[in-house]
C-alpha cells in the first residue's frame, strides 16, 4: 500500500538504479534548474549518480574562503563552471583589522583553473591579492569569453592590467573595481575600453583613485548602447554633461563630484538620462542638491554617504523620494531625518546609515537614536536589511523593529561611544523580542559598549538565533558560561566573528565544539595566552587553527590615523579547510593546527 515502508535491499536497488529510474537526462534538465547552493549541496547528497551529475551541472560556486579549499580539488569537482566567486582576506581587513600582508593570494587560483575550466565567463574575487601577472593569465586563457571580471576590494594590481582585459576581453559585460587599491599608470586603460568593447552593460570603478577622462566616458556611452550602469571616481559633473545626453539607456549613476561647492549656476545644465533610477552623487552640497529634484520621485535607490548634506538637507531630499527601495546615508541624517524616511518612503527595502565624520558640529545636528529607529520601524514595514551606527539605543526600539519589520533578513548595529551614559543597558530583552519576531533573520551583527548585552541577553542571541548563518558580536556578554550557553544554540551559525570580549580561550575553543555547522571563526580582543595553547582544544580534522599573539610594544604605538597598531591585541582565526595547512602565514600569524 502507499504507506508501506520499502524494504532496505529495494530502496538500495532504487537509489543505485538512478533513484527511482529517473532517466539521466531529466536529472540534468532538473537540477539544471536548481541554483541554491544548499539544495545543489542537499542534492548531490542523494547518491553517487546524483552526486557526478551535480558536479557536471553546477554552473557556479562561491568559495567562503580562499584557504578553506584546493585549486586542484574544485576543477575535479566542477569541471564545467561557468562563474567562480572567491573571498579572501577576513571582513575586518576592511576596518584596518588585518594586517596587509595577511596573504589571500590569487595567483594560485587563477594559475590552477583560469585553462581548463573551459566553460568559465565570469570571475569574482573579493579581498584578494591580485597581481597585473594574474590578470594576464586569466585574460591569456579566457579572454576571447570573459563576460564578468569583478575585483571587489582587491589590491595588488595596475591600469596596465586593466587595458590589457579593456583590449582583450569584447565580450566582457561587467567590470567592477569598487574600492580596490590599483597602481595609476594612466588613464588608456577607459580609452581602450570605450573603443574595443561595444556590449558592456556595467562599469564600476567607484572609491578608486584612477582618473577619468570625460571624452573617454562620452566614447563609450556611444559605443556601448546597452551601459545601464557606472559608477566613477572623482570627476567635475559639469564636464559629465555630454555622456549624460548620450547614455539613453543609463539606470545607474554613482560618483562624479561637485568641486566647486555652492557654484550652482555651473551645475544647472546637468540634465540626468531618462531612465535614471539609482543614484549616488559626492560632495553635493546643500546649494547644488537641487539638481535631482526634477526627477527625485523616481529614484528608487539614493546614496548621500558622500555628501556634504546637513540634516535639514535630508529631509528636503527625502520628502521627494516616495520610491525610494535602498536608501544610504551617514548618521547626520539623524533621528529628525529618519522621521521624514518613515513618513515617505513607505516601500523601503535596504537602510544603511554609517558613521559620519567625528565632528562636534556634525553631531549636534545629527546623531541617530531609538527615536529615529523606531520611527522607521514603524513607518518602512517592507524592510529587509538595516544596518546602522547609533548614538543610543534602547530595548523598546529593538522591540519595535522585531514588532513590525518582519521581511528583515540582514540587522547589524553599532553602538558608538559618543554619549557618556546609556540608559537602558543592557539590551537583553529587546534582543530578545527582535530574535524571537524576525524569524527570516540569516545575518546578525551587534557591536556595543561595556555591559550592552548580559550572560542572559547573550544566552538569548543562541536560543533565538536558529536560522542566523553569519554573526558578529562585539562587547557583549559577561563571563564564559555565557558564550557556552550561546553556543549550544547555534546550530545553524556558519560564520561567527567577535570582537571585544571577555571570554578565556578555553571557552572560545569549547564553544566551537559546540556548533556543529560552523565553519569559520574570527576573534579579535580575549582574555588571550601568549601561546594559544587552550585553542587547540578545538582541534579536530579538517579543522585549521591560527593565532595572532598578542604584541605589548604595539599597545603604546599608533598608526597614521591615530588608532592603535592592529597587532595590540590577540587573534584567532580558525576554519573549516579541505586544502590543509596554508603555507603562506606571514610572520605574525602562527599556525597552530594542523601541525
Amino acid at each position: 500500500m502507499g504507506g508501506e515502508v520499502p524494504e532496505p535491499r529495494r530502496l538500495s536497488r532504487a537509489l543505485n538504479s538512478g533513484c527511482g529510474g529517473v532517466p539521466e537526462e531529466a536529472l540534468h534538465l532538473v537540477l539544471g534548474y536548481v541554483d541554491a547552493p544548499r539544495d545543489r549541496e542537499a542534492a548531490s547528497l542523494v547518491c553517487r549518480r546524483w552526486h557526478r551529475i551535480d558536479a557536471l551541472t553546477r554552473k557556479h560556486v562561491t568559495v567562503g574562503f580562499c584557504y578553506a579549499a584546493d585549486p586542484a580539488r574544485l576543477l575535479a569537482r566542477f569541471p564545467r563552471l561557468e562563474s567562480l566567486a572567491i573571498k579572501g582576506k577576513p571582513r575586518a581587513a576592511m576596518y584596518g583589522l588585518i594586517p596587509e600582508d595577511f596573504g589571500a593570494y590569487a595567483t594560485p587560483w587563477l594559475a590552477e583553473l583560469a585553462e581548463p575550466l573551459e566553460c568559465l565567463k565570469a570571475v569574482h574575487l573579493r579581498r584578494m591579492t591580485v597581481t597585473d601577472g594574474d590578470i594576464a593569465v586569466l585574460v591569456r586563457a579566457r579572454g576571447h569569453m570573459l563576460q564578468v571580471l569583478k575585483l571587489d576590494k582587491c589590491s595588488g594590481f595596475s591600469t596596465d592590467a586593466l587595458r590589457l582585459v579593456a583590449r582583450s576581453c569584447r565580450s566582457l559585460r561587467t567590470l567592477f573595481l569598487e574600492e580596490c587599491d590599483i597602481t595609476n599608470n594612466g588613464s588608456e586603460w577607459l580609452h581602450e575600453l570605450a573603443v574595443c568593447n561595444s556590449v558592456l552593460v556595467s562599469l564600476n570603478f567607484y572609491m578608486t583613485e584612477l582618473k577619468v577622462e570625460p571624452a573617454d566616458l562620452e566614447l563609450l556611452a556611444k559605443n556601448c548602447k546597452s551601459l545601464i550602469s557606472l559608477k566613477i571616481s572623482e570627476c567635475d559633473l559639469s564636464d559629465l554633461i555630454g555622456f549624460f545626453q548620450t547614455s539613453k539607456a543609463l539606470e545607474e549613476f554613482a560618483g562624479g563630484a561637485f568641486n566647486e561647492v555652492g557654484e550652482y549656476t555651473k551645475y544647472e545644465k546637468v540634465k540626468f538620462p531618462p531612465r535614471l533610477c539609482l543614484l549616488g552623487l559626492t560632495y553635493m552640497g546643500t546649494n547644488e542638491m537641487s539638481v535631482i529634484f526634477p526627477f527625485s520621485a523616481t529614484l528608487k535607490k539614493l546614496d548621500l554617504q558622500y555628501t556634504l548634506l546637513t540634516t535639514e538637507d535630508h529631509c528636503q531630499i527625502i520628502a521627494k523620494c516616495p520610491n525610494l527601495l535602498v536608501l544610504e546615508v551617514r548618521n547626520v541624517i539623524g533621528d529628525r531625518g529618519l522621521v521624514v524616511v518613515a513618513d515617505t518612503c513607505k516601500k523601503l527595502r535596504r537602510l544603511r546609515i554609517e558613521r559620519g565624520d567625528d565632528d562636534p558640529g556634525q553631531e549636534e545636528q545629527g546623531g541617530v537614536s531609538q527615536l529615529g529607529l523606531t520611527a522607521v520601524a514603524v513607518g518602512c514595514r517592507e524592510l529587509e536589511y538595516i544596518a546602522a551606527y547609533v548614538s543610543d539605543i534602547t530595548n523598546g526600539a529593538l522591540e519595535s523593529i522585531g514588532t513590525f519589520c518582519k521581511n528583515l533578513y540582514d540587522f547589524r548595529v553599532v553602538l558608538l561611544d559618543i554619549e557618556r551614559e546609556i540608559a537602558d543597558l543592557p539590551l537583553d530583552n529587546g534582543v530578545r523580542a527582535l530574535l524571537r519576531n524576525c524569524t527570516k533573520l540569516r545575518r546578525f551583527a551587534l557591536y556595543l559598549r561595556p555591559g550592552g548585552l548580559s550572560d542572559i541577553g547573550l544566552g538569548y542571541v543562541g536560543q533565538y538565533s536558529g536560522n542566523i548563518q553569519y554573526m558578529l558580536l562585539g562587547n557583549v556578554g559577561e563571563s564564559d558560561h555565557g558564550l557556552i550557553h550561546f553556543a549550544m544554540g547555534c546550530t545553524k551559525l556558519r560564520k561567527l566573528e567577535l570582537r571585544s570580549c571577555c571570554f578565556s580561550e578555553r571557552a572560545l575553543a569549547l564553544a566551537v565544539l559546540q556548533m556543529p555547522s560552523l565553519r569559520y571563526i574570527w576573534v579579535q580582543g580575549y582574555r588571550a595566552s601568549q601561546t594559544g595553547r587552550d585553542l587547540l582544544l578545538m582541534a579536530r580534522p579538517f579543522w585549521n587553527i591560527e593565532f595572532a599573539p598578542p604584541s605589548p610594544q604595539s599597545s603604546y604605538q599608533l598608526t597614521a590615523d591615530g588608532l592603535p597598531c592592529v597587532d595590540s591585541k590577540a587573534q584567532v582565526l580558525a576554519y573549516y579547510s579541505l586544502a590543509g595547512r596554508r603555507s603562506d602565514c606571514p610572520q605574525w600569524l602562527i599556525p597552530l593546527h594542523p601541525a
